[in-house]
C-alpha cells in the first residue's frame, strides 16, 4: 500500500493530502491496483462501478462503440490521468469503453465508497474539490474535440486540430497521442481520406509529419 502511496502522491486527485489522509484512505482499504496488456478492456459500455482509475502507467483509449460496430475515440489518456470519475459519482452506467492503449498499470479508487462513509469529512470535501477541478478540464478537452469535429472539411478539421497542439505545446513542432487511425476516429473521418489529406498538405509544403510527429511549415492551412 506504500508504494501505491509514492505513486499517487503528486496525482491532482490527491492533491493537499497529508499524512492523516492518507492513513485514512489505506484504513478504509479503497485502493487496489491491477495490471493490464493492450486491447484489454477496463471498463464496458453499460457496466457500473463505484471506483475511479488512474493511471500509474501507459495509456487508455475512451471509445463509442455503437450498435453498427462503429468506434470513436473521445479521448486519450496517459500516466497520471483519471477516467470513470462521473459514472462512479454518479452511479449511471457506463456510457463508454475504456480500453488499454498499451501495456498499463492502474489503481482504482473507490470513490463511492468514500463519499458514502466519511460524508461532509475534511476527507470527502478535499475528494470532492479535487474531482471538480479534473471534471473541469475534462470539459474542456470534450469542447476541444467538439471544434475540431464541427468543420465539413477534413482540411478544415486538421486546421482546428493542429492549432490546438500548437497553442498546447507552444511549438510549430510537436507529438501527438494518437496513431492515425486512432486520429482518424478522434476527428471522426475515415482514415484513407485522412491520410489523403495529409499526403496533399505535406506536398504543398504545409506541413511535415513521419508517424505521429508533425511540424507545421505554413499556418494559413
Amino acid at each position: 500500500m506504500k508504494k501505491i502511496i509514492r505513486q499517487l502522491s503528486n496525482n491532482a486527485i490527491f492533491q493537499d493530502f497529508d499524512e492523516n489522509d492518507w492513513h485514512r484512505l489505506e484504513t478504509l482499504s479503497l485502493l487496489r491496483k491491477k495490471s493490464y496488456n493492450k486491447g484489454e478492456i477496463l471498463f464496458s459500455m453499460g457496466e457500473n462501478t463505484s471506483e475511479i482509475g488512474i493511471i500509474i502507467d501507459g495509456s487508455v483509449v475512451i471509445e463509442n462503440n455503437d450498435i453498427l460496430g462503429n468506434s470513436t475515440i473521445l479521448n486519450k489518456l496517459e500516466t497520471g490521468d483519471v477516467f470513470a470519475e462521473t459514472y462512479a459519482i454518479t452511479e449511471t452506467p457506463m456510457m463508454v469503453d475504456v480500453v488499454a492503449a498499451q501495456a498499463c498499470r492502474i489503481v482504482f479508487f473507490n470513490v463511492r465508497n468514500l463519499l458514502e462513509n466519511t460524508k461532509n469529512s475534511p476527507l470527502a470535501q478535499k475528494i470532492t474539490r479535487n474531482l471538480l477541478f479534473i471534471s473541469m478540464q475534462k470539459n474542456l478537452v470534450l469542447s476541444s474535440r467538439i471544434f475540431c469535429t464541427s468543420p465539413k472539411t477534413i482540411r478544415e478539421r486538421l486546421a482546428i486540430y493542429f492549432s490546438e497542439q500548437v497553442t498546447r505545446t507552444g511549438s510549430t513542432s510537436f507529438d501527438i497521442p494518437f496513431n492515425r487511425q486512432q486520429m482518424a476516429d478522434y476527428l471522426n473521418l475515415d482514415r484513407s481520406a485522412l491520410s489523403k489529406e495529409l499526403g496533399k498538405m505535406q506536398e504543398e509544403g504545409l506541413i511535415r509529419y513521419r508517424k505521429n510527429h508533425f511540424e507545421m511549415i505554413k499556418f494559413n492551412i
